[in-house]
């Protein structure tokens, strides 16, 4: 049906059906535009299609068919409407992307309007709008929808749920006097309503002017009338639960939450204009429970935007297994996760509700977040005072003692008392150890598949979560130490300048990933034709060739790392090197020795070192000694903190080249199209026997759409609310970004906006500003003048590089990304946590940066994304 008529006419098609008050009328099927568009040919010049489509007579038969279908309909104007085959889809809505023409009188304003209608298939906003949603130009047909006019006294736009908080079960209504067109174009400051469908009863009610009324003219078309302010509502509380009703019908028939329009006519009757799905909502985790539930998001604290492939989350469906027997908690079935693993739109979410409703839950946790996460910490806190988020666990008893039996099973105190006695011994035992257990979970010689796959589960179950209690208590062996140096200032010492005292740290390994990075690119840098190839060839095709031998040596060791690299289910960079070719260009690029990474780095030692002598100084006698050990052993240990993920990605790493295997001989029986295949299909799916071919192809296609959702919630409530979104109540005040500081220091500069690292150019001094990051992002941080992130905490991945390299860095910044663009100057105060917006005007070349793979010359839109009902752009048949 939608090949045949697109989305709005299917959708009109299906309310009509189920006896909703649609206003009567028919369809011109697409088979009417593929013999108009027959000799379109080369569909990339949409204003060479516009034209030929507009220049093309409608054929004899079209046209009394239309006129035919248009003498059957009430006498009277009538709404033309575009309804294209890429339409009010459940991903994208295409709002007010092709043209609809109202209040169209005779039969030949009929055909013309028709005619344009297909043409509008072709305007730049449309063809931009399928760009951005990666759907083919030559693959779409537009149907037309001729409707009868409903001359409407009142009409407007209704959301069946939130689209600002996310919240389910609400209707959202914008209206105002006259045609709908003035609310869904934005052109009027309507009445704005929120009703509780289950209730009527009105919960927001907010007036608008109403200045400025769309109405039909006698003769055919519309006319813009200005007014006086009016001070009452256009709608009465009668009229607002009769919508909020017809919402919920709506909903109930596509079991989703819908996007409408409707208008009440001179009687007062109430129609129903169009329905189409709500694109921007964040989907809800399919676990059925009682009550409200908390999920916080994973994916979001570890700085992976992107969904996770489905042998990623597969993974870390297990490997949640076993974390919750690491706790004594086993679970029946490993493969279907934890109790509390759940996820959504591609992305890893855990149920934080058990953490809420327990006392030492919520006295550790958001203080955990507070140095990884400080949004989320914050988002946590702010529900304490929901009453349907009332402590039931207050007793301390049963944490406490199964806390100090994983301590005791894994020797943890004994680790954190070796740590503190010598650091470096400490970290050469962890690394042997896990050098040993690495060598174990080789593949078993002559294993079937089957085996191969279940030796690899058992792995993901078994011997993942250990390394976390045998590495943690090493670094945090620093934390003590801290703790002592400060108590034994008595405040002679700021957070700031124990920060300083934390830059530069030996044994942090993406630190130094980082600069071997940057020694490798020097070495290149001395053969001049090497390093002109490295500067001139695009990375990815450089990675098609043999690469040098120092590149080759670094791959040796830092191979196994990725960008987003939790998510077994991405190319490593021994597989892929297309991205540290690119830093490696980005390195040569940097011509100032002053801001060369090495000499930062050892500029920040020589800091933190005299920082400590500083602030020992403060103190006398044996208080003097004390805090210089203290702050000397933190040094020491806190670089530790990166080592534990260094070490679960190896592993990953040898888990990803077993599947890989395992892949390559499924698709020789036929059941995979490739290797690689097999991360888009399970464990259980893969030693399935089945033909997963079908299955793999609508899993890529789900999965290129998920890459391109800009809105990830930090944290979401069962009902769909985020928590972040109602509690923000405003923006910062324009021209100030507001967050967590994370390295001291102030900095302006130009920005750059990175949403994805890969293929990302950062000129030396410029001013990264990015959604989060992980290791993989690190070797930007090198040229990087400061440091921007709309997640994390002092103690993220990105504020701890950030330090180490002395560059001013800002974490935990609401919507960076967005409210910064690229060619702008602002100032990065790392010390107050302030962002400072001073030029509004970046050159429109420079909009965004490396987005993801599909759209690198900027980001995705959408055109409802965040909208609220009265700032949508389309044209209702009202």
């Amino acid at each position: 049906m939608l090949a045949e008529v697109g989305g709005k006419a299917a959708n009109l098609g299906v309310l009509t059906r189920a006896g909703l008050p649609v206003p009567p009328g028919f369809c011109v099927t697409t088979e009417a535009y593929r013999r108009i568009a027959a000799g379109l040919g080369d569909v990339s010049d949409p204003a060479r299609a516009r034209e030929h489509i507009l220049g093309t007579p409608i054929p004899d038969d079209i046209a009394r068919a239309v006129v035919a279908a248009l003498a059957a309909l009430p006498a009277g104007p009538v709404a033309v409407r575009s309804s294209a085959t890429a339409e009010d889809l459940p991903y994208a809505s295409f709002a007010g992307q092709q043209d609809t023409f109202l209040n169209v009188a005779g039969p030949e304003a009929v055909l013309d309007a028709v005619r344009r209608c297909w043409a509008s298939l072709w305007t730049d906003r449309a063809v931009a709008y399928r760009d951005a949603n990666g759907i083919d130009h030559g693959s779409v047909r537009l149907a037309v929808v001729v409707q009868e006019m409903v001359q409407s006294a009142t009409a407007g736009v209704m959301f069946t749920a939130n689209p600002i908080t996310g919240r389910r079960r609400q209707a959202v209504i914008d209206a105002a006097p006259g045609l709908g067109e003035s609310v869904v174009s934005g052109a009027v400051n309507p009445d704005h309503f929120t009703v509780d469908p289950d209730t009527g009863r009105v919960l927001e009610r907010r007036l608008g002017d109403k200045r400025l009324a769309v109405r039909s003219l006698p003769g055919g078309g519309v006319e813009h009338v200005t007014g006086e302010r009016l001070d009452a509502a256009c709608v009465t509380d009668a009229q607002l639960r009769e919508l909020a009703a017809l919402g919920a019908r709506v909903e109930s028939l596509y079991g989703a939450p819908q996007d409408t329009e409707w208008a009440f006519d001179a009687s007062g009757r109430l129609w129903l204009t169009q329905a189409r799905p709500i694109t921007t909502l964040f989907p809800l985790p399919d676990e059925p429970h009682d009550g409200l539930r908390v999920y916080f998001s994973f994916s979001v604290a570890q700085g992976v935007f992107r969904p996770f492939t489905p042998m990623g989350m597969a993974a870390a469906r297990a490997m949640s297994s076993g974390v919750s027997e690491l706790f004594g908690n086993p679970v029946a079935a490993p493969l279907a996760g934890a109790p509390a693993f759940t996820e959504a739109a591609g992305r890893v979410f855990i149920d934080a509700t058990g953490v809420l409703r327990s006392r030492v839950g919520r006295a550790i946790v958001p203080r955990v977040f507070d140095l990884m996460e400080a949004r989320s910490a914050r988002i946590l806190r702010g529900l304490f005072d929901d009453p349907r988020l009332s402590v039931t666990r207050t007793s301390r008893g049963p944490f406490v003692r199964r806390l100090l039996k994983v301590m005791a099973r894994h020797r943890v105190p004994i680790t954190f008392v070796r740590a503190l006695a010598d650091p470096e011994g400490a970290e050469r035992r962890v690394r042997r150890q896990s050098a040993a257990h690495l060598a174990t979970l080789a593949a078993p010689a002559g294993a079937s598949v089957a085996e191969r796959i279940d030796h690899v589960a058992t792995a993901l179950v078994k011997h993942v979560t250990p390394t976390a209690p045998r590495v943690f208590p090493v670094a945090a062996a620093a934390l003590p130490m801290l703790l002592l140096a400060s108590r034994l200032l008595k405040g002679r010492a700021t957070s700031a300048e124990l920060q300083v005292v934390l830059r530069g740290v030996p044994r942090n390994v993406t630190t130094e990933m980082d600069l071997e990075l940057w020694a490798l690119a020097q070495r290149l840098r001395r053969d001049p034709e090497v390093a002109a190839r490295f500067l001139r060839e695009p990375a990815e095709v450089l990675a098609r060739e043999p690469l040098p031998a120092p590149v080759r040596d670094f791959l040796s060791t830092y191979g196994h790392r990725a960008v987003a690299e939790i998510d077994l289910g991405l190319p490593r960079w021994s597989e892929d090197p297309t991205h540290v070719i690119g830093m490696i260009a980005n390195y040569l690029r940097l011509e100032d020795p002053a801001l060369a990474p090495d000499a930062l780095f050892a500029k920040g030692v020589a800091e933190a070192e005299a920082m400590i002598e500083e602030l020992a100084g403060r103190t006398r006698g044996l208080r003097r000694r004390l805090v210089r050990f203290a702050l000397g052993r933190a040094r020491e240990l806190v670089g530790v903190r990166e080592l534990p993920k260094f070490l679960i990605v190896q592993i990953f790493a040898e888990l990803r080249a077993q599947l890989l295997g395992v892949g390559g001989e499924l698709a020789r029986k036929g059941l995979l199209a490739g290797a690689e295949d097999v991360f888009f299909v399970t464990l259980v799916e893969a030693k399935s026997g089945k033909d997963l071919r079908g299955r793999v192809a609508e899993r890529r296609e789900r999965y290129e759409r998920e890459l391109r959702r800009r809105h990830l919630p930090r944290v979401l409530l069962s009902d769909g609310t985020e928590p972040e979104a109602v509690a923000s109540g405003g923006a910062a005040a324009e021209g100030a970004l507001t967050g967590s500081p994370a390295s001291p220091g102030q900095v302006t500069g130009i920005a750059r906006v990175v949403l994805d690292p890969v293929g990302a150019k950062l000129v030396p001094g410029e001013i990264l500003v990015c959604p989060s990051t992980d290791p993989g992002w690190t070797p930007l941080f090198l040229t990087a003048g400061g440091l921007v992130m709309e997640m994390g905490g002092p103690n993220s991945h990105g504020a701890v590089v950030a330090r180490e390299y002395g560059i001013p860095a800002v974490v935990g910044t609401p919507d960076a990304t967005d409210r910064v663009r690229t060619g702008q100057t602002i100032t990065v105060d790392g010390t107050s946590g302030t962002v400072t917006i001073h030029d509004d005007t970046p050159p429109d070349a420079q909009d965004a940066v490396a987005v993801t793979p599909d759209a690198q010359d900027g980001p995705p839109t959408t055109e409802d994304a965040g909208a609220t009902p009265s700032s949508r752009v389309s044209e209702p048949a009202t």
